[in-house]
């Protein structure tokens, strides 16, 4: 295999909303002839962008597109989960069509599927676009469950070695992060683990690849966490706010604008 030739950026974005676009139509005016037009030419589309990447572009497409409806079924599980899990979402046309976690979970979900077939580069392109506009980080090669949901999301980094069950629920800056960068320990586990039912509150990061978070806990809003914890467990930060009056205070206050 020659070099490989990088993608246009422009390119690999376009395609990967026409993917979207064409699991979830915006519109029900295309008839079956133009959906078929827009599949093939949209399949074409990818092969090219995989032309400089894999010898085996070609049967990488036709695998990607004959899988479609049944990634599609999981991102309707993901999108239900969201839906019964966020008191803000009113009907399942909203998470789809708004929501930036889902549409983040819906770029890992394609990119993951790719990077399972060895393709290089192409799954890295899809997520990091799914993190420029979502603010939400996660590697193609991280494993994650089905259904997943994710509320608000920004801010939130899921590294390449992290395993998450199903019935998973991540809140706005989580981190499941590395304990370590060094460069040796690349082909080693680095990530936590995060078992089933789990709920992961506002800006809370679990770091290490033998940290296991067991089923049915609840870590709660900026918690760090580097050991793991039994199943059923609740775990969080204790923050103390103290309020007095200001009336013969006496005390410093320590701040600097």
């Amino acid at each position: 295999m020659p070099d490989l030739i990088i993608p246009n950026q422009k390119i690999v974005e376009k395609a990967i909303k026409s993917v979207f676009e064409l699991l979830f139509p915006t519109t029900h005016s295309f008839t079956d002839a133009e959906i078929e037009c827009n599949r093939s030419n949209l399949q074409n589309q990818i092969q090219n962008i995989l032309a400089g990447l894999t010898e085996k572009n070609e049967k990488v497409t036709r695998h990607l597109f004959k899988n479609l409806e049944k990634i599609k079924k999981g991102l309707l599980k993901d999108a239900a989960f969201i839906l019964a899990s966020d008191p803000a979402a009113t009907q399942l046309i909203e998470v789809i069509a708004i929501y930036p976690g889902f549409f983040a979970i819906y770029c890992y979900r394609i990119a993951n599927f790719l990077a399972q077939l060895k393709v290089p580069l192409f799954p890295r392109m899809i997520t990091e676009f799914a993190h420029r506009v979502t603010g939400i980080d996660i590697h193609p090669l991280a494993k994650i469950g089905s259904p997943f949901a994710i509320d608000h999301g920004t801010g939130i980094v899921i590294g390449e070695t992290a395993q998450i069950g199903n019935n998973v629920k991540l809140y706005q800056g989580v981190t499941l992060g590395a304990l370590s960068v060094d460069k040796s320990k690349a082909s080693k586990k680095r990530h936590p683990t995060i078992e089933d039912n789990v709920v992961l509150y506002s800006g809370c990061t679990i770091l290490g690849g033998q940290t296991v978070v067991g089923r049915n806990s609840i870590i709660g809003g900026n918690v760090w966490l580097t050991e793991s914890i039994a199943p059923f467990s609740v775990v969080y930060h204790k923050s103390e706010i103290i309020v007095r009056n200001q009336n013969g205070f006496q005390e410093p206050i320590n701040f600097i604008i």
